[in-house]
């Protein structure tokens, strides 16, 4: 039933009134997390209607499919079944519409397809083969990153080729051919009637560059009021579309959009926040309502967002606030090692499930990469906390994981088949499917293993030679693992198969996030070697089989249907635009959140903040903050300082002041941190030592009641040995830290003995 104009007005404060109600000329909405954007936006579109304007001459544009069903969705109810003529959707869903109808005009059928990312790829893999180019030196991901790129700026593959610029880059990237790629590519989607998803932006632009009479002259006529939501995640192209939409003389240039530049955080994807920011340029007579009321958070989650964004320069100056004076304060925690991040933070929900009665389904954890999920993962499944990973796999299924733990499962046992035919070609080593399969039938043809068929299985000279180079090789990784740690195995493991050099070759997003992910699971690997709760998982056995058999019982967990009630794993990026109840943001350290490939540009550290800022707003009623002093990263501890961010928040913000590196430690003042609380107790000072000052003694030369430094614990005394040769244990007491009892395998320690 349609709601009356009266009614839906009186629900907003005065500034959305304002915002909604202003419906001539160019309008910005800059919204503040949690300021009710959705609710203007949607109720701007119906007052329109209210207002005697037919919905088929608004056009809305949004970033996802689901946001634009949900609007018509919220639309029809306060406006009646007339707002579903109302043009919604997203920029390629719309313009893939227009161009249906416009496609003779491009010399497009109107049928044309359009290429999801697989079919690109493998046209560019055709393509690359083709023009007999190095696939190791032209990663097809790659190339299709640079063509996107290419695209998104309005360069034409002509344009590309007379680029000394972009060319250079190219040539210093071993890739001078990335411009001739670039031509074949369109030319070879033209001649199939194919469009990618860049040119449903790109063949738009081109459309209405190319026929600014009748076919922009059309659209301009057709849609007299234009929004735009999320406006501050629009690159370069999706804009240059919109202006050649809205600029004509006589135009009232009814155009409004909504966003908010604080939370511009998808340079990578080709955004750019200048769009919003130099807004009013194109637009002098733009009128501007700042959404600054936050109906989600409580005081010291909001206060916290203004005082970090408020240290970038470019930006629209607003204060957000709330009337929710009540609630806690920021949780800080402070942890020697990521091991003990993930543990706290296990801690912490627990304590939030009992105490607060916080649901599972209202706590996200929110790290700044994917790979950050192994440790809080691991923790879930020991605490027994149900969880899901969201924005990608969880840790232990994504592909580049999984093939090398494929190795490290063969090594260890060469009859696993499952494994044994995911490794055999990758990296290609020139065993085709059809050589796998006739191994394979020999194999249950004799009933023997797929291993003990390459000896037997008749062949040409060329597969046998092949194979039995991967068996050597595949044997040399057993005798490495029966002598060192599984972290040295694996490390080995990872070098000698050219796993990580295949991953180093793409150097997209993607690629680089693949990269990522294998050496988190050989840090973890490391962790796994120096772990000291060894009673906490298999005895006290440090191999790689011991370390699978460790990983598959975190990851041989049924499926739990439909149920819903879990905890939320996933990165800041996926986060924006959700809200929970309680949040952890997790890794607040220097070269992680910052990034480490912010470091270089100060617009970059500008957007990292921004993702902060977006990352602290998801929370409504409890946000903890945590980093750690050290971490296992591609497989050395390295030592952390804690984010700058972090330092830009007052003390009167926290529960758990951790002080800043300039400061005189609690520690040395005679205070220790206890769960966010301050206890009086005898001063202790902790020792974390450089591994160059290190000096690690023999597992030999260890004995009871020596005094002994560890990298990570500190100083410590042993007051147990038991065991004997390779199995020696130590129980070493290191009273500087939580849990101060702590046993560890002398075969794989670091101590150096201090008397």
């Amino acid at each position: 039933m349609e709601i009356s104009e009266t009614t839906y007005l009186d629900e907003l404060n005065d500034v959305q009134r304002q915002a909604v109600t202003c419906t001539e000329g160019p309008v910005m909405v800059i919204a503040g997390p949690g300021s009710g954007k959705t609710r203007v936006l949607t109720y701007r579109i119906a007052h329109l209607i209210h207002s005697q304007v037919y919905p088929d001459q608004i056009l809305s544009l949004t970033f996802t499919n689901k946001a634009a069903r949900e609007m018509k969705e919220r639309i029809t109810k306060v406006a009646g079944d007339s707002a579903q003529r109302l043009w919604a959707g997203t920029f390629h869903s719309i313009f893939a519409r227009m161009l249906r109808v416009e496609a003779k005009h491009l010399n497009y059928p109107s049928n044309f397809t359009i290429y999801d990312s697989d079919d690109s790829k493998s046209l560019l893999g055709r393509i690359i083969k083709e023009m007999h180019l190095d696939k190791n030196l032209y990663p097809v991901n790659t190339i299709r990153s640079r063509i996107s790129s290419a695209k998104s700026n309005l360069i034409t593959p002509k344009l590309y080729a007379a680029d000394e610029e972009l060319r250079k880059i190219d040539r210093f990237q071993r890739r001078p051919m990335v411009y001739a790629i670039y031509e074949r590519y369109v030319r070879q989607c033209f001649q199939a009637g194919a469009m990618d998803f860049d040119d449903l932006l790109y063949k738009t632009f081109e459309l209405f560059q190319k026929n600014p009479d009748d076919v922009l002259g059309k659209y301009r006529n057709r849609f007299r009021y234009l929004l735009v939501d999320e406006f501050q995640d629009t690159n370069f192209l999706q804009y240059a579309i919109l202006k050649k939409l809205i600029r004509y003389e006589g135009s009232a240039k009814n155009i409004c959009i909504v966003g908010d530049d604080a939370q511009s955080i998808y340079a990578f994807r080709g955004a750019t926040i200048d769009n919003i920011l130099n807004f009013q340029k194109d637009f002098p007579a733009l009128q501007t309502f700042k959404l600054e009321q936050n109906y989600r958070s409580t005081h010291y989650i909001v206060e916290a967002a203004n005082q970090v964004i408020r240290h970038n320069k470019k930006q629209i100056q607003k204060s957000i606030w709330t009337d929710q004076k009540s609630g806690q304060k920021i949780k800080l925690i402070k942890t020697i090692s990521d091991a003990e991040e993930g543990r706290r933070v296990a801690d912490l929900i627990v304590e939030f499930k009992n105490r607060n009665h916080v649901a599972n389904s209202e706590i996200a954890i929110l790290y700044r990469t994917n790979a950050q999920s192994r440790v809080f993962e691991e923790y879930m499944r020991r605490y027994n906390i149900p969880y899901r990973v969201f924005g990608g796999l969880s840790f232990y299924q994504r592909k580049e994981v999984k093939d090398l733990i494929a190795y490290l499962r063969v090594t260890v046992n060469q009859r696993d088949e499952e494994a044994l035919r995911r490794i055999i070609n990758y990296p290609k080593r020139g065993i085709g499917n059809s050589s796998i399969d006739k191994f394979s039938q020999f194999a249950a043809e004799q009933s023997i293993s797929l291993w003990d068929s390459f000896d037997l299985c008749p062949a040409s000279p060329r597969v046998r030679k092949l194979v039995q180079q991967f068996k050597q090789m595949i044997t040399l990784f057993t005798d490495k693992a029966e002598k060192y740690s599984a972290f040295d195995t694996a490390s080995y493991i990872a070098d000698r198969t050219g796993l990580v050099d295949t991953l180093k070759t793409d150097n997209s997003i993607e690629g680089l996030g693949r990269l990522e992910n294998v050496t988190a699971l050989l840090d973890g690997i490391q962790a796994f070697s120096e772990d000291d709760e060894v009673e906490t998982l298999l005895s006290d056995d440090k191999s790689l089989s011991s370390y699978l058999q460790t990983i598959s019982l975190l990851t041989d967990m049924d499926e739990k249907g439909d149920f819903l009630d879990f905890v939320t794993l996933m990165s800041v990026h996926a986060a924006k635009g959700l809200e929970y109840d309680a949040v952890f943001v997790v890794g607040l350290e220097e070269n992680i959140f910052p990034s480490f490939q912010s470091m270089e540009s100060a617009d970059a550290i500008d957007e990292e903040r921004r993702l902060f800022y977006v990352a602290i707003t998801r929370a409504r009623k409890l946000l903890t903050l945590s980093f750690a002093n050290s971490r296992y990263r591609y497989g050395k501890m390295v030592y952390n300082d804690r984010s700058r961010f972090l330092n830009e928040l007052s003390e009167d913000l926290l529960d758990g002041v951790v002080p800043r590196r300039a400061e005189q430690s609690r520690a040395e003042k005679g205070y220790a941190t206890v769960r966010g609380n301050f206890e009086k107790k005898p001063a202790r000072k902790q020792t974390l030592v450089m591994p160059a000052d290190f000096v690690p003694a023999t597992p030999q030369e260890i004995q009871n009641g020596m005094k002994v430094r560890h990298p990570r614990f500190g100083e410590g005394k042993v007051i147990n040995i038991d065991g004997d040769n390779q199995s020696r244990v130590a129980t070493i007491f290191f009273p500087d830290i939580s849990n101060p009892r702590r046993r560890i395998m002398l075969k794989f320690a670091k101590l150096q003995i201090l008397d």
